[in-house]
């Protein structure tokens, strides 16, 4: 069909990362656990937070003005705005309406798109959304925006090690340097109680972690499947093989090296010729996928098998993760980010990603990316730029951590109330709020 407009994807990215963190080094010995667990076990090395002058509106405030700065664009040039996140903080007004505070300037308010909310998975269906619009009748030819951001906290317990925060904010349009695959999208949906939020007075989540586990890898399984369906030929002789590299929802590292060997374990099922193209694992020919997820001697086994894959195809896509920690919405996309800063530009044209988003209770979908030389030296140069804010952050011990999660806990949904935490803490350009009135209205200011 000649009536598409050509290489629509992702033109540009910028994210945010909170200014202070945590060692998870530091997390083992204030919880007594046993040395290496958090960052051995869970393959985390650092992890970002923020303080009760940051929500998810203030995240996306500093995304997307950061956004539209470093790519010397107009807010008039954009006419979609879409936001995926499960960081709630009013029942009726959504981020995208705060958002439109940005616009006003530029005088345009006619921007399509809205929150798109299902844990994880929100900033993916926003993609979607901003990609359909782009290829239908309502498009008017401009661009859009989707901005995917979280503040992943957890009580005191094993899941608060695996927190996090962050923003990405991506610039969607034709002739994009990270083109989406027209036609290459599996995705898979079911109901399940892995991972709530059912207390709407507090930001942690109720977690079921081994039938959260489950259900990421299930889904996963049935996401590649419908993926290679898709694929000519019904997906046969389509493997990892296909990939450059592979992106997932990191929830956290350790978990990623898995899901990569649970897709080296998928093409070992589904290949016609087992002993030839992985000898010596013929003990496991008859294996059932779905009584796997939990069977230690077939994870080792391909995990060992899958390493080198792993190391060369996967395990770039996790620096943010390492550092900062799960974003939720924005942790694929920084996965993506990771990948793409790891090699020179002129490396990456031709490349061909994986990428797999799960959001808990439960949505997800795996896509592909092609990446093509349509300003691509811009977009790297403008992503490294974030990259070296890692080492521009405060460094906080455990104690001052857990005193920051109390007074974001205490203040929750107190009206008025004006934030106790240090401004100079901030990076500069930073939105951030500066009081809530009586009538819950929140405002925002910006560190110069």
């Amino acid at each position: 069909m000649d009536h598409w407009p050509k290489d629509v994807g992702i033109r540009a990215i910028h994210f945010v990362i909170p200014s202070l963190y945590v060692d998870q080094t530091d997390l083992e010995q204030y919880d007594q656990v046993s040395e290496g667990k958090y960052t051995v076990g869970l393959g985390q090395k650092q992890m970002g937070f923020c303080t009760d002058l940051e929500d998810v509106n203030s995240l996306c405030l500093t995304a997307v003005s950061q956004l539209i700065e470093n790519n010397g664009i107009s807010y008039s040039d954009i006419g979609r705005l879409e936001v995926g996140t499960e960081t709630i903080i009013d029942k009726s007004k959504s981020v995208k309406t705060v958002l439109m505070k940005l616009f006003e300037p530029s005088g345009n308010f006619q921007v399509e798109g809205i929150d798109t909310t299902n844990a994880c998975y929100g900033g993916t269906a926003a993609l979607f959304n901003a990609l359909s619009w782009m290829e239908s009748s309502a498009w008017d030819g401009r661009l859009a925006v989707v901005v995917a951001a979280d503040i992943a906290i957890y009580a005191k317990g094993n899941a608060r090690p695996t927190g996090g925060a962050g923003a990405v904010a991506m610039l969607i349009g034709p002739n994009a340097s990270l083109v989406i695959e027209r036609g290459l999208r599996g995705t898979y949906m079911n109901h399940a109680y892995d991972f709530f939020k059912p207390d709407l007075t507090s930001e942690y989540p109720v977690v079921d972690g081994k039938l959260s586990i489950e259900c990421y890898l299930n889904a996963l399984d049935q996401c590649y499947k419908s993926y290679l369906s898709k694929c000519g030929g019904g997906g046969a002789n389509v493997d990892l093989n296909r990939f450059d590299s592979f992106v997932f929802h990191t929830p956290y590292c350790k978990l990623v090296q898995k899901s990569l060997a649970r897709l080296y374990l998928n093409d070992f099922v589904n290949s016609d010729t087992k002993d030839e193209d992985y000898p010596g694992l013929g003990q496991y020919k008859n294996v059932h996928l779905p009584a796997t997820f939990f069977d230690r001697d077939i994870e080792k086994t391909f995990m060992e098998r899958s390493k080198t894959v792993y190391e060369n195809k996967t395990k770039p896509s996790l620096l943010l993760a390492s550092r900062v920690g799960n974003m939720y919405t924005a942790s694929v996309y920084s996965g993506l980010v990771s990948y793409l800063v790891s090699l020179p530009p002129e490396h990456l044209p031709g490349k061909k990603i994986g990428v797999f988003s799960y959001g808990s209770g439960l949505a997800s979908s795996m896509y592909s990316i092609r990446v093509v030389d349509n300003g691509l030296p811009s977009l790297i140069a403008n992503m490294k730029k974030g990259i070296d804010r890692l080492e521009e952050r405060i460094r906080l011990t455990p104690e001052q951590f857990t005193e920051v999660l109390e007074v974001r806990q205490k203040s929750l949904h107190q009206a008025p109330y004006l934030p106790v935490s240090n401004k100079d803490q901030l990076f500069p350009g930073t939105w951030y709020l500066s009081s809530i009135d009586e009538m819950h209205r929140r405002y925002y200011e910006r560190k110069e």
